[in-house]
């Protein structure tokens, strides 16, 4: 897997680096500005990019802006966004249009590396990685007349956890119900949100999670 890094805090930027490379993973550069990010790209072709949504010159959203821009020039690029907060109109933006392969995290999940390292392998094979708090956030701000108001309040609660990209298992686990009742109530939100049964079952639990973010 080869990675291209945007961060612009140093220390930060080094530790993921050396995190990364000591995981065996092709980290081809590591940039601290969003057009070094963008050159870079161009340049290695990463699998996938990992980006600060907050990056000079203003600190507000550059950061993702570029990771917006590098999916437009790079349409198979993944995308792993650190934000040191929740920004529910970041998610949206960066998720608008696409088909997965879209992370985001906040920093302080770097940290936990096990699960870091498994929503970056998660992404760069085309799926999603939602940081817990930011689908919970959306949960509060959700409207209950929305496009989602179709679903049963266990299969909304099903939805934000493979926004989080649990598998049937570990939801199951976490809601402590069967495997069969987790499959069931995946089936229901599909019908509900009218997703085409023709395509395949990962394809349409990245659909539905897009769905879950876009409204």
């Amino acid at each position: 897997m080869r990675i291209v890094i945007a961060e612009d805090d140093a220390l930060l930027r080094e530790g993921l680096t050396l995190l990364l490379r000591n995981e065996g993973l092709d980290v081809a550069a590591a940039t601290d500005n969003p057009d070094d990010f963008l050159v870079a790209v161009a340049e290695h072709e990463p699998d996938i990019a990992v980006v600060d949504v907050r990056m000079p010159p203003t600190f507000t959203d550059e950061g993702l802006k570029a990771a917006v821009e590098a999916r437009r020039r790079h349409p198979k690029l993944a995308v792993l966004v650190l934000s040191a907060w929740v920004e529910q109109s970041y998610a949206h933006e960066l998720l608008a249009g696409t088909n997965g392969g879209i992370g985001y995290l906040l920093k302080e999940r770097v940290g936990k590396v096990a699960d870091f390292l498994d929503s970056l392998h998660r992404v760069a094979a085309g799926g999603t990685a939602l940081d817990p708090e930011v689908v919970s956030q959306l949960l509060v701000r959700r409207k209950a007349d929305d496009a989602l108001g179709v679903l049963s309040p266990r299969e909304r609660e099903v939805l934000g956890l493979m926004a989080q990209g649990l598998s049937n298992a570990a939801i199951g686990e976490r809601l402590v119900v069967s495997s069969g009742a987790v499959h069931k109530h995946i089936g229901n939100v599909f019908l509900k949100l009218g997703l085409n049964s023709e395509d395949g079952t990962g394809d349409r639990r990245v659909q539905a999670v897009l769905a879950y973010l876009d409204h």
